[in-house]
């Protein structure tokens, strides 16, 4: 079987390495007889995977310990309505950043449930560049700031973390969707109230979403919360109040470990992606067949858009290069164009192979 090169934007490559160990574990997890996905989720093995998966994630991420670690079902979007239902219970209104398609979605849901304040927004410039901070105008009643680090279709990624501050000076919290950007390097957990991210990018497969949510913001919740909506009963119960996506969580530790022990950990793997980066937008650049429409300084690692100077091209590119191994370069249907998602366990020679495939198709037919 031959492994080909996926640049899909997620569901997304997984490490070669953790199919593997997911292969050899299949059918006898460690002897015991049957798989993970036939355990029970509040069996002494589950109990363990999970308890391991928790701590490889607070050392990778050096989550400080007064955050809580969640594992929840759902994907990214489900968060859009969990965050006004726990952040709303001492009123106020929720403030969003809109950068991209991602961080839209979440305003849409948040005024769907509980109102929403655009505190900023990169609409005028195209989604090209993000807010800058002077730009950012909470409303008077801020309940927190909202923003997507990294939006996944449009290829927009902050070269800075935001700050909610009111003009008496008083800070409110900072959410952060960092589904596409979690993972992809080091950062300061410790500037962010809570951070969510859907796992089906740089965590593991589709199904589960990572929150880190400070201690204090557990009691926030509005008091028709539902149940399974709520981040202080989820936290109460390890994330078990029901059976959690079992499988997903075991695979997504794989990756934590791999992560630790292959990579050599989150700053080997923030060297790497710069590195894979800045070679497919070098090619970019210095191709007159491709071009690339958003500011420099905010560049997506993760995600990467392009366009054809020859939108005719545009089929036999997608054929070719799907040819050449080359998988799911084709761009989001809003924005058309192509897209190269360079998460964590696309590997270099990967970037490589493409940055030749697209330097060759330019020779033939540019």
């Amino acid at each position: 079987m031959t492994r080909h090169y996926n640049f899909c934007a997620g569901p997304a490559a997984l490490p070669a390495a953790v199919l593997e160990r997911a292969r050899e574990e299949l059918l006898d997890y460690h002897g015991r007889g049957l798989s993970v996905m036939e355990m029970s989720h509040r069996s002494a093995e589950f109990v363990a995977i999970a308890e391991q998966a928790e701590a490889d994630v607070r050392e990778l991420l050096a989550v400080p310990s007064n955050y809580r670690v969640l594992f929840l079902q759902g994907g990214a979007s489900m968060q859009f309505a969990m965050l006004p239902y726990n952040l709303l219970g001492q009123g106020g209104t929720p403030n969003y950043l809109y950068t991209g398609i991602w961080g839209k979605k979440a305003i849409a849901e948040s005024r769907h449930l509980a109102g929403a304040h655009v505190a900023a927004s990169s609409e005028a410039n195209g989604l090209t560049a993000v807010p800058r901070q002077d730009d950012i105008v909470l409303s008077s009643d801020a309940a927190y700031l909202h923003y997507t680090s990294n939006e996944t279709i449009g290829g927009l990624e902050f070269d800075y973390v935001p700050e909610g501050r009111l003009a008496d000076g008083s800070r409110v919290p900072v959410v952060c969707d960092m589904s596409s950007s979690i993972l992809s390097g080091p950062i300061d957990v410790s500037r962010f109230d809570i951070i969510y991210a859907g796992a089906q990018k740089n965590i593991g497969p589709a199904g589960l979403t990572l929150v880190i949510v400070r201690d204090d913001l557990l009691e926030r919740a509005r008091p028709e919360t539902p149940t399974m909506f709520n981040y202080k009963v989820m936290a109460e119960h390890g994330s078990m109040y029901n059976t959690p996506p079992t499988y997903s969580w075991y695979l997504s530790g794989l990756v934590f470990q791999w992560l630790k022990h292959e990579i050599g950990g989150l700053e080997a793997m923030d060297a790497l992606n710069d590195r894979k980066a800045a070679k497919l937008y070098a090619a970019i650049d210095q191709c007159e067949m491709y071009s690339n429409p958003i500011a420099k300084a905010n560049r997506s690692r993760m995600n990467v858009p392009f366009v054809l100077a020859d939108d005719r091209l545009d089929k036999a590119f997608l054929a070719e290069s799907e040819e050449a191994g080359l998988l799911n370069l084709k761009g989001h249907r809003s924005v058309g164009g192509m897209r190269a998602s360079l998460y964590n366990a696309v590997p270099e020679a990967g970037v490589d192979a493409l940055v030749d495939f697209m330097t060759d198709f330019e020779r033939r037919r540019g």
